[in-house]
């Protein structure tokens, strides 16, 4: 089973799509196996993390914005790539250091996520963007 979620972004920040997900595997009847999410793009990222405390998303933008800031920050003059904004080069390079595809295991239909964990998509552009998430599906009694 395969579809796209399409996510739209209004800037920097994480992005909760744990609903969707779940609500496509309720909806497909899926069973045991193993749910692989990938993002189609190359300025952004995937993420497991809390969903109960927004907090942890302000501080985690934050940290990733002090970690890797605007290329107009005295710190980035190195870079080279700044022809599609102060934004993009960094967003490259955050999509780098993070994970652009995800393997959840699924039980019962159920994505197997701790209490607190939600799927996010990591926005590391300024401007909204529509991001395509992929989703596979591969159930355990599948044939190779």
């Amino acid at each position: 089973m395969q579809t796209t979620f399409s996510i739209r972004t209004g800037g920097q920040g994480l992005y909760e799509f744990t609903g969707s997900a779940a609500g496509w595997l309720d909806g497909e009847s899926a069973g045991d196996g193993l749910l692989t999410l990938f993002v189609r793009h190359t300025s952004c990222s995937l993420l497991i993390q809390e969903n109960a405390d927004p907090d942890v998303q302000v501080d985690l933008k934050a940290f990733f914005s002090r970690l890797v800031p605007p290329a107009d920050d005295p710190s980035m003059s190195y870079l080279v790539h700044t022809f599609e904004g102060p934004d993009d080069m960094p967003a490259h390079i955050k999509a780098a250091l993070m994970p652009v595809s995800l393997s959840i295991p699924v039980s019962s239909g159920r994505m197997a996520l701790g209490t607190w964990q939600g799927i996010y998509l990591f926005e590391h552009r300024s401007r909204p963007h529509e991001r395509q998430v992929a989703a596979h599906f591969r159930s355990d009694g599948a044939q190779a």
